[in-house]
């Protein structure tokens, strides 16, 4: 297990961590992001799009129009202070903290690794034009922030697979694949896992007839995951020290985001 660069707990979540979540996670108001923006227009050949899902962070929010956090080059304002985790979910950070460095070589995890931020992604049907459509799903990537990841799933089982590329035009070669169940913890870090392979989440089942009653027009969530990732502190700065050029990409979030959020009311206000 040590070696592996995979941890998998099926019942990492107690029913009354579970029911916290929900509870705090019925508060918030998850926003849809478009791929770009005015001042980082689409590639020639491509257009606008929004996300396939709502969102929301925690610790920073890499906006997609930012183009994420990609070291060793993209690393200059990519990332921008967000709030901190709730109570709940600061006490179960310091236990997936403690499982990693039980678990993993100490050569697989960075000097001054900590999971200190945290993207939550919403799984479900969005409805268009009067229709619903099943978009829960995540196409193969990589998560670039450096040192293990660890992934907390609520809600419907989703089959997450490891995939090898096999160039383009040809499907890629599944290596691994594993339900991932309500309440589970998978970490996953190394060579192997993290730097060699690419992750996806093919489909998320509908068997249980799960669903969270959220602040989302227009979708309906039926799982819940949150990814925590590790991003050197020097690299999240707070919005009032990113360029004006970027501002004006962002500024409209974060004034959709502090209606609900006194976090980023005062980050604007003291922009």
């Amino acid at each position: 297990m040590r070696n592996s660069g995979l941890y998998y707990d099926s019942a990492f979540l107690t029913k009354e961590d579970s029911l916290r979540l929900q509870s705090w996670l019925s508060s918030l108001h998850p926003i849809w992001e478009q791929r770009y923006s005015k001042n980082r227009p689409p590639p020639p050949g491509e257009s606008q799009r929004s996300l396939l899902r709502p969102v929301y962070w925690l610790g920073n929010w890499q906006f997609a129009c930012l183009d994420y956090y990609r070291p060793p080059k993209g690393v200059l304002h990519r990332c921008v202070k967000a709030e901190p985790y709730p109570p709940v979910l600061e006490r179960l950070v310091n236990k997936m903290e403690k499982i990693t460095r039980q678990v993993f070589r100490s050569k697989d995890i960075p000097v001054g690794w900590k999971l200190n931020t945290c993207l939550i992604n919403f799984y479900g049907s969005h409805e268009k034009d009067g229709k619903w459509v099943d978009v829960a799903r995540v196409g193969e990537h990589k998560d670039f922030e450096p040192g293990p990841v660890a992934s907390l799933s609520l809600g419907e089982r989703a089959i997450f697979q490891f995939v090898k590329s096999q160039g383009r035009g040809r499907p890629s070669q599944v290596v691994f694949q594993q339900w991932l169940d309500d309440g589970s913890l998978q970490i996953f870090g190394g060579e192997r896992y993290k730097n060699h392979l690419f992750h996806r989440v093919q489909r998320v089942e509908k068997k249980k007839g799960c669903y969270f009653p959220l602040h989302i027009n227009t979708f309906k969530t039926r799982r819940i995951n949150f990814t925590f990732r590790f991003v050197p502190e020097k690299h999240i700065l707070p919005f009032r020290d990113f360029p004006a050029v970027l501002k004006e990409d962002l500024s409209p979030y974060l004034k959709e985001l502090a209606k609900t959020s006194s976090f980023f009311a005062s980050e604007l206000k003291n922009n």
